[in-house]
């Protein structure tokens, strides 16, 4: 097989989406896309989606599966979108998505009929599953801590972790959403991922490009062992625990938070749209 990946940049969300492709068979899949959404009028359009899109059909590629690496807080999924175009694909998250989708149909205050067994998603992941899209195969690691529900992809010798561990001089996702877990990530990161072979690559969810520079989505487990500003191999888990619980009470929510969530939970599709043709999203009022 011979694996190529193919990243689209989303600078709005500083989102990273890929297509993951066998060159020889043209079976490909495609890891977290994003479905473009301004807060301020409420409008969302399908600009970073039709990017891949043109991709996978200049490329003439068979796209099985468009995978989650969890329910997202900072963007809106592009998994319905692209199945719109792409009818035979389906859509997988990790099977964990049902305790996200518990939590938060709380907090929205969801209908009845809102079910939290996962049965929005197409297909459910489980821990070290091993999903074929035809000659690609892909392993899942549950990589719990940003959220209950977070699984990164092993594909040959590139693992997409999705917001569990990103650029070394970033370091990791935050995990003071409802449900997060400093520990998890903690175990997920240095007593799973960090067990990966040294040589295996890194692509990351997000790159928020600290200090302005340049764009940079790729890395390696043993440059993150040695060099990731937050965790590295030889850190602590009281360490990191203690570093990450005090930086995430000094974060502002992400501004995509409320929209983003509700539609995720649902598999990336909008509320059933009303009487008068218009979708509505749920944001609750905090004193």
């Amino acid at each position: 097989m011979k694996l190529n990946i193919q990243e689209f940049y989303d600078p709005d969300t500083f989102t990273l989406t890929y297509v993951v492709t066998d060159e020889e068979t043209k079976d490909a899949v495609i890891i977290d896309p994003v479905w473009d959404y301004d807060p301020a009028a409420s409008k969302v359009s399908t600009h970073s989606a039709d990017k891949v899109l043109e991709y996978v059909k200049k490329n003439e590629l068979n796209v099985h599966y468009i995978l989650e690496t969890h329910a997202h807080a900072d963007h809106i999924s592009g998994a319905q979108i692209l199945k719109q175009k792409i009818p035979n694909a389906k859509v997988g998250i990790g099977a964990n998505i049902t305790k996200v989708q518990e939590v938060f149909k709380g907090v929205f205050n969801l209908e009845e009929g809102f079910a939290t067994d996962g049965s929005q998603f197409d297909l459910l992941l489980t821990e070290d599953e091993v999903l074929k899209a035809g000659t690609i195969e892909i392993k899942t690691i549950y990589t719990p801590g940003h959220t209950p529900a977070c699984a990164s992809y092993l594909i040959e010798d590139a693992v997409f972790t999705g917001d569990a561990l990103f650029m070394p001089d970033f370091g990791t996702g935050r995990c003071d959403f409802p449900a997060g877990s400093a520990e998890d990530l903690y175990v997920s990161v240095h007593d799973k991922l960090y067990n990966l072979p040294d040589e295996t690559r890194v692509f990351v969810g997000h790159d928020y490009r600290p200090g302005g520079r340049e764009l940079e989505f790729q890395t390696t487990i043993g440059e993150s062992k040695q060099a990731n500003i937050q965790l590295k191999a030889q850190t602590t888990r009281d360490e990191f625990i203690e570093f990450r619980t005090t930086r995430d009470k000094k974060l502002a929510a992400p501004r995509l938070l409320l929209p983003s969530v509700q539609v995720n939970i649902d598999a990336g599709k909008l509320p059933e749209a009303e009487g008068n043709g218009t979708s509505y999203l749920k944001i609750p009022v905090r004193d």
